[in-house]
């Protein structure tokens, strides 16, 4: 029997993680054809339509593209939609002027964080370049939520980001992108606990299902959510749903419904659960 939502819609539900794009804007490079039926535009009332009747208030809208346009984009649609709590965006990482760009996104108080898409750089080592000292200190020093998307070898260089930028809010996307479809628990499984063991991140309970395969049940997942909750804990952990991209594997309401199953199923209380499921959404990206 699916658990009742009631208790968290009052607590303010928060999906921590999802998009919209318009196919026409054109920056999208990873958004091809191929992919399906999440080839096509999506709206802030298309999530919408799905979250509201499962209870969830509101929800942080996350960069797809890595260009300074779509930043703006995505908080002009943030400023017309109070359901939009915050907006994770893109900024020139290496610009000269870097810094500057950054005190003028934070002067839209929808703008919550940031985001590089390291998953599709080529170099692991990419985060650690000293040119991007100023953007990733301006971003500490304006109390900016850095996303870090990555893939299990990038663990290792978010252990040392940390270490580097102390003030550096850090949320783990997706649970680092594990290949669970390939049934690699390791290293994912060490590299993660070591980022839990020696730093302050937080991680995002999302995409788990798009990397478990096209035709995964949400019960394969277990095992691996399950380290989440042993290495982040109740105060750490954030779910989101990821859509649209999780139309590639599984539907919205299924994700937030299985999701409850697993947080009973791991012994988290009424006020654990609210925390995972909204409180800690609201307390990293300070919505």
């Amino acid at each position: 029997m699916t658990p009742p939502s009631i208790s968290l819609a009052e607590a303010g539900a928060v999906d921590a993680h999802f998009h919209i794009w318009r196919l026409s804007r054109g920056d999208y490079g990873w958004l091809t054809p191929t992919l399906g039926d999440i080839y096509r535009d999506v709206e802030v009332a298309d999530w919408r339509a799905l979250a509201a009747p499962l209870g969830i208030g509101g929800g942080v809208l996350v960069q797809a593209a890595p260009t300074a346009a779509e930043t703006e984009f995505l908080l002009q649609q943030a400023d017309a939609t109070p359901a939009v709590l915050g907006v994770v965006g893109w900024v020139d990482w290496l610009a000269p002027d870097v810094r500057r760009h950054i005190a003028a996104l934070v002067e839209r108080p929808k703008l919550k964080g940031l985001r590089p898409m390291l998953q599709d750089i080529a170099s692991p080592d990419w985060v650690l370049q000293p040119g991007l000292a100023p953007a990733l200190q301006a971003m500490a020093d304006h109390s900016l939520a850095f996303d870090a998307l990555v893939r299990p070898l990038h663990l290792p260089r978010i252990v040392e980001l940390a270490r580097r930028y102390p003030g550096l809010r850090i949320v783990i996307d997706h649970g680092a992108k594990p290949d669970i479809s390939g049934d690699h628990w390791q290293p994912w499984a060490d590299q993660l606990r070591r980022v839990a063991q020696e730093t302050s991140a937080v991680c995002k309970w999302s995409g788990l299902l798009t990397e478990a395969g096209a035709r995964a049940e949400p019960s394969m997942l277990t095992r691996w959510e399950r380290h989440l909750f042993e290495c982040f804990g109740p105060d750490r952990l954030l779910w989101g749903s990821d859509w649209p991209v999780l139309e590639l594997a599984g539907d919205y309401a299924v994700w937030w419904q299985h999701g409850l199953r697993q947080a009973q199923a791991a012994g988290l209380d009424a006020v654990q659960q609210r925390a995972v499921f909204g409180g800690n959404a609201r307390r990293i990206y300070r919505l």
